[in-house]
């Protein structure tokens, strides 16, 4: 066959397909591709696709129609060729393959198959596949932080929710596979791992007949990583065995996530969340009192289908109350297949845009003054990035997760990758400032 194509990757959507990503770049490299960040000079493009709500479906057809237009050999992957298969083959002709969510580790096959003339279409229907440790991983993040998937897919039916459809039914990896796969990381010095799956909560529920996210932690404790946080928790899978083992695991960091999406029980039915409804103040207030380090973060939907004002007001006060670290709000987004789609009183999207002003109008002085009072501490930052032109370090305190939440600006001298200590001197609405101490 001669010279081996060169690949790149355009990567779109969550940090679950940025492990899957990370996957597909690994096993080319081991198979001898020459993989290019450079999509100009890469003969095929691997776009990894995201489908989660229509502003992710129009970034990831953007990117197609421009690499179409650049007369690249396009492989489509992830969720959006998990959801629109035929769709994508019929009108992206420049598509020479078209690989399912559960699909990325066939990518070697999948491009030779394709120089070989053929159109590959490998999507399975029902994904079951997970990476283990062996699977070999091309990390991209900084070289700091690494991502570590505990488990995939999802068995709950939220309404607005398309995730089992596109990603399966949970399946969760074992605590040895993922124990070895945070050493391996400890030993290439990675400083932060970050676990995700849909509902870390639920980890290990399907393996094991019992979550065993308390025992995952506590293993975890043995691995010499200096901070390991948790992703997506959901404050029901808090139980008190998770919470002590939060306690008494130095390296667990006290960050909660909590994607609760909404405060009133009847918008918490209508999601088919039942199961959340009358627990989040009573909830809410017990995690602050177990740890009153926590930094807390959630996620809402403004809205949903029959959200009335009473309903938002509801959930106004509801953060007023409890005064959240970090709040990130979307609004409703009807998806094809989601029982929610179809459910009558969808509101304007005019709205449902104000509404979400509206909420992230009154967050910010909670995050301002959530900020303003690391004033004055000094705190450990894991230094991510130099600014090209100030010089000036950028990173991050425990209290921050990549990519969502603000940054720390520092001024001093450290290795990139290594956490330092630093005084901070200035907060704002999203980000701290501070200098390192020596």
């Amino acid at each position: 066959m001669g010279n081996k194509p060169t690949i790149a990757i355009s990567h779109l959507g969550c940090e679950k397909n940025r492990i899957d990503s990370e996957h597909m770049l690994g096993l080319l490299v081991e198979a001898g591709y020459e993989v290019d960040a450079d999509e100009t000079a890469a003969d095929y493009v691997i776009v990894n696709t995201c489908s989660f709500i229509d502003a992710a479906r129009a970034e990831s057809i953007q990117t197609l129609v421009e690499l179409a237009e650049a007369n690249k050999k396009i492989v489509i992957t992830g969720c959006m060729a998990q959801h629109f298969q035929s769709e994508l083959l019929a009108e992206i002709p420049e598509a020479v393959a078209v690989v399912g969510s559960g699909d990325y580790h066939k990518i070697v096959d999948v491009i030779e198959r394709s120089q070989g003339g053929e159109r590959v279409v490998e999507v399975t229907a029902e994904p079951t596949y997970i990476a283990d440790e062996h699977t070999p991983r091309y990390r991209t993040t900084t070289e700091g932080v690494a991502y570590l998937r505990v488990a995939e897919g999802c068995d709950y039916a939220c309404a607005f929710c398309i995730i089992p459809h596109l990603r399966g039914k949970q399946r969760s990896r074992t605590i040895e596979s993922i124990v070895a796969e945070a050493q391996r990381l400890a030993d290439e010095g990675v400083q932060e791992l970050v676990l995700i799956s849909q509902i870390t909560t639920n980890y290990g529920l399907d393996i094991y007949g019992t979550p065993k996210l308390a025992e995952l932690l506590r293993a975890l404790g043995k691995v010499d990583i200096p901070w390991v946080r948790m992703h997506y928790a959901y404050p029901t899978g808090l139980t008190p065995k998770v919470i002590a083992a939060m306690q008494e695991t130095p390296n667990i960091l006290p960050y909660l996530d909590l994607p609760l999406q909404h405060s009133h029980p009847e918008i918490l039915r209508a999601m088919n969340r039942p199961w959340q409804g009358q627990v989040n103040d009573r909830i809410i207030e017990q995690l602050k009192t177990a740890l009153p380090d926590a930094v807390m973060r959630t996620t809402l939907i403004v809205g949903f289908p029959g959200e009335t004002d009473a309903h938002y007001q509801h959930l106004q006060s509801f953060l007023r109350q409890h005064e959240f670290d970090h709040v990130g709000v979307f609004t409703f987004s009807a998806e094809d297949g989601t029982a929610a789609a179809t459910l009558p009183n969808q509101l304007p999207q005019a709205t449902m845009d104000e509404r979400r002003d509206g909420i992230m109008e009154l967050q910010q002085p909670i995050s301002l003054r959530r900020n303003q009072s690391e004033i004055g501490k000094t705190v450990d930052v894991l230094i991510e990035q130099q600014h090209p032109e100030s010089g000036m370090l950028i990173g991050r305190s425990a209290r921050f997760a990549p990519e969502v939440d603000g940054v720390v600006y520092v001024s001093g001298s450290a290795r990139l990758g290594s956490i330092v200590p630093a005084t901070i001197h200035a907060a704002d609405h999203y980000d701290l400032h501070g200098e390192i101490v020596y």
